[in-house]
């Protein structure tokens, strides 16, 4: 008789028993992370070609910027080659990159809080005690960023659909496949490591490394032609060239990545028990070193910190070498001239230019903040201040080393961002250095909404990156698509002094700081009083 007819099933269904349910558990519980990342990325890519009809609104305008782009090596390194002068063929340029960056990101984000995060807190051996098969977890999570990466790829297609049926949809599989690429990448990496926020790091450091790789690719080569844009997978989308004459067979490489490496992901978590990795932390000293709670936030935050500065410093460097070519790209347009003068202000067009790029890295800084303070929050729900709570160490102590490092750590990021705009620029380093700290109070702003929810609302704590992300797409399309000034002034960064070039207002940035203090102290207040979440 069969194995069936025993009433036993095959070993390949019982290895993924429960995975259904798995799944909807997790899309309930990113119910809003997703919407989220997607949001923001589709909205991204949806209102450039907008915001270029605008600018470039006749084939000779866009022409010009082609044979411009063309020949600046430092701005294919930044966002890649140009492959056509249509509408389609130039959105795909200016955001293709960084899109398929955000949908990377996204996806490795997912698959670390469904497996190894999941494992680290305890919740996967309840889980696993029950009807649930050894690769179930693993499976629903990498079907999360799927369903995550092809809700993108649906709405960025259907919104360029317009500029052309078949680029939209290469666009759209692009970005679906780089995202599906890295989540991969994070599913062995979540295998090998025993830590949530290593697995994360190590899988942030081969995105950058891609970046990096594809970024000296393309400087070198204006065609994608270079072996190191083909290495990364950064380069794959740019090389599909969709709306100038799609090349489809290059959506054989993310298939072939994602299907190798989750064959790797899936050996690799049939080999090893649960909570357990292949590289297992190492013991630390017999006697502790970590002899207060910021001595201990430190230690737990101090690899985001190192990564962050890494990356705010090679920013500053590519986008100080860009300040000098900027008069020459913006040529005689008067639309782009206009928009650079709306995110850098009136002064001339180097300055202005070099404002906005600083205040571009100011919105992502709030990034790093809200990251940084949300830290408080997995701490709590992991279980782990509990134990550090019962012993002579109160919550005010607790959650201050911690924020020391996010509101600290902004600080120390800007300032290594305006080291790297002195080396790319090579300008007076004290201007560069005044206009990065002048974004801290509207960074510290958001950081200190991270904190009023995390003390009043700690379940919803993670509606700090809802915050974070509309302040970013205000600052970052807002001034291209000429909103109103209301909604402009919605985001803490539309009060701040536009410097260097514009003269500097200390009343705006005294306010700010004074309302992020202010939020600071309610949501500690708040979180004094409240019981810690389980």
């Amino acid at each position: 008789m069969t194995a069936a007819a025993w009433g036993v099933r095959p070993r390949s269904s019982r290895t993924l028993a429960g995975t259904g349910t798995l799944l909807r558990f997790a899309l309930r519980r990113d119910r809003v992370m997703i919407p989220v990342w997607i949001g923001v990325n589709a909205l991204m890519v949806l209102s450039m070609p907008n915001t270029l009809e605008g600018l470039y609104g006749t084939p000779a305008a866009r022409a010009d910027l082609v044979a411009q782009a063309e020949t600046n090596s430092s701005l294919r390194a930044l966002v890649g080659p140009v492959f056509g002068d249509s509408i389609g063929a130039l959105t795909a340029w200016r955001v293709g990159v960084y899109a398929a960056a955000l949908a990377a990101v996204m996806s490795l984000t997912i698959v670390v809080r469904h497996t190894r995060d999941e494992e680290e807190s305890g919740r996967q051996e309840l889980v696993a005690s029950g009807m649930v098969g050894r690769r179930a977890s693993l499976t629903a999570a990498l079907l999360a960023a799927a369903v995550a990466n092809a809700v993108l790829a649906l709405l960025v297609a259907a919104g360029l659909a317009g500029h052309g049926v078949p680029g939209a949809v290469a666009f759209g599989l692009g970005l679906a496949g780089v995202g599906m690429v890295f989540a991969t990448v994070a599913a062995i990496v979540a295998q090998l490591t025993e830590s949530a926020r290593l697995a994360r790091g190590l899988t942030a450091a081969v995105l950058g490394a891609a970046f990096v790789l594809r970024a000296a690719g393309d400087s070198a080569t204006d065609d994608g032609s270079s072996a190191l844009t083909w290495l990364s997978p950064l380069g794959w989308p740019e090389n599909l060239r969709a709306f100038a004459g799609e090349r489809w067979w290059v959506l054989a490489l993310p298939v072939a990545a994602v299907l190798v490496q989750g064959a790797v992901a899936y050996g690799l978590a049939g080999r090893r028990d649960v909570g357990m990795s292949f590289l297992p932390t190492r013991p630390g000293p017999a006697s502790g070193r970590l002899a207060t709670a910021g001595a201990l936030a430190w230690r737990l935050q101090r690899g985001g910190v190192l990564g962050w500065s890494i990356g705010f410093f090679l920013a500053g460097v590519v986008y100080g070498s860009l300040t000098e070519g900027a008069a020459d790209l913006v040529g005689d347009n008067a639309n782009a001239r206009e928009i650079i003068e709306r995110m850098g202000g009136q002064a001339g067009i180097t300055d202005a230019f070099l404002s906005a790029m600083i205040g571009m890295l100011g919105l992502v800084a709030a990034l790093y903040v809200v990251a940084s303070v949300l830290r408080l929050h997995g701490e709590e729900t992991s279980g782990r201040a509990e134990p550090v709570l019962a012993g002579a160490v109160g919550r005010l102590r607790w959650a201050a080393g911690h924020l020391v490092i996010a509101f600290g750590g902004a600080a120390l990021i800007m300032l290594i961002a305006g080291a790297g705009f002195a080396v790319g620029h090579g300008r007076e380093v004290g201007p560069i250095l005044g206009a990065c700290l002048v974004q801290l109070p509207a960074v510290w702003v958001i950081g200190g909404v991270a904190v009023l929810l995390l003390g009043a609302l700690p379940r919803a704590a993670v509606a700090a990156w809802a915050v974070a992300g509309a302040v970013l797409l205000i600052g970052w399309v807002g001034p291209a698509l000429d909103v109103p000034r209301a909604v402009l002034d919605v985001s803490p960064f539309g009060h701040l002094p536009k410097m260097p070039g514009a003269d500097m207002r200390w009343t705006p940035v005294l306010v700010l700081t004074g309302v992020a203090g202010a939020l600071v102290a309610t949501g500690l207040a708040a979180l004094r009083r409240r019981d810690v979440t389980a």
